[in-house]
């Protein structure tokens, strides 16, 4: 379970001009970019200094404004 950053904020950031997106929408997108940041860490090696999970990592850059949805 996510604690920080709340689920709440991360809906807020990606939805775009106030409309917020479903909790599904969100899971979707952090998912994918877990699997991103797992393939780059892979492909490079393991680093010791690097403690947060993918999906962590994910949600941050979603909390951030990194990460926005775009509906295709």
């Amino acid at each position: 379970m996510i604690n920080q950053p709340s689920v709440d904020l991360l809906i807020d950031r990606l939805g775009a001009e106030g409309q917020p997106v479903s909790r599904y929408c969100l899971c979707v997108v952090a998912s994918k970019r877990a699997r991103q940041i797992l393939e780059q860490h892979m492909a490079k090696g393991p680093s010791p200094e690097e403690y947060l999970k993918e999906i962590s990592l994910a949600c941050q850059e979603i909390a951030d404004g990194k990460i926005k949805c775009t509906k295709d």
